[in-house]
């Protein structure tokens, strides 16, 4: 199974953290959060990235290049020149080329470890599946999601909190005819004249108005999303009890 990184972005609410690097390439205790990444999904097995780089290419490249050597893995970069001006639809819409077979599709801002990894590739294959945690209350920045028995219904950050059933954690896998499908959605999504400035999931949503989405969550696992400075001490305070 590919692993599809998207990691074009800056990160502007780290600044000036992210002056000079891009987010994927911060510190997390002692190694990047993109080596991590890698790390974790290849301590379970896995071995074929692919990674969307934008803010900062000629960076992520040469620690990309030192990821694949220190983990026997084989990393190719997708370029999205739109970075500056647009969401991450457009990283995807990007990728698409290499969405050929099964894979995972996972945001480069998350911190995580092979445990995680195991339990997404442990749930049932089926066409979609959105990793998703549940909690007691979401906020404005939280993918939140509706769930009918298991099932995604809705998916997006706007959504009431009153309806709200989870959030999504920036994991997605594509297998079989969900791979396709998933393709054709971000093909049209990005004809739409707001293309460029929604998000991933607006594919997502779309999707689940014609296909069956699986939910699994990953309640009782550790793992993080690096958005805020408080974030990133969250996610260097993992990786140091992990060691």
């Amino acid at each position: 199974m590919r692993v599809i990184i998207l990691a074009a972005g800056q990160g502007k609410r780290l600044l000036p953290l992210t002056a000079e690097v891009p987010k994927a390439l911060l510190d997390i205790h002692g190694r990047t959060l993109i080596a991590r990444q890698i790390e974790a999904f290849a301590a379970a097995g896995l071995k074929d990235f692919v990674v969307v780089t934008g803010y900062g290419r000629p960076r992520m490249e040469e620690e990309l290049s030192r990821i694949a050597a220190a983990n026997g893995v084989a990393i190719r970069t997708v370029f999205n020149p739109f970075y500056a001006v647009a969401d991450n639809l457009a990283s995807c819409w990007m990728a698409r080329h290499e969405m050929t077979g099964d894979f995972i599709q996972v945001n480069g801002d998350n911190v995580f470890r092979r445990d995680l990894v195991e339990r997404l590739l442990a749930a049932p294959a089926v066409p979609v599946t959105v990793a998703v945690n549940h909690k007691d209350a979401y906020d404005a920045d939280d993918m939140k999601v509706m769930l009918d028995a298991g099932r995604l219904t809705e998916i997006g950050k706007m959504l009431p909190v009153d309806t709200v059933d989870a959030e999504a954690i920036g994991f997605y896998i594509f297998r079989g005819a969900g791979v396709a499908a998933y393709a054709a959605t971000l093909e049209a999504c990005m004809r739409e004249p707001a293309g460029l400035r929604q998000w991933f999931p607006v594919a997502v949503g779309s999707l689940a108005k014609r296909l069956d989405i699986t939910t699994v969550a990953i309640n009782g696992i550790s793992w993080c999303e690096v958005d805020f400075p408080v974030d990133l001490q969250q996610a260097r305070h993992f990786a140091a009890s992990w060691e």
